[in-house]
């Protein structure tokens, strides 16, 4: 069987899906969107470096990642 994976817009559609699911008694397993700290904070520190113009374009980025040497 497949598996589906919904993205309910507020908390009383959540609730809705869940008493829905539960009715059915359809097995399903809650999931959190919160990311880890460290994945945050990398997120931040990115975001600072584009605010203080800390930038390459996508060309210098593969010529100094990908260009053998």
């Amino acid at each position: 069987m497949e598996s589906i994976l919904i993205h309910p817009e507020s908390a009383e559609q959540l609730k809705t899906v869940k008493a829905v699911l539960k009715a059915l008694k359809v097995q399903f397993e809650p999931q959190s969107n919160v990311l880890p700290p460290q994945v945050l904070k990398s997120i931040e520190k990115g975001i600072k470096q584009y605010e203080d113009g800390q930038t390459i374009s996508l060309q210098e980025f593969t010529e100094k990642h990908f260009s053998k040497k």
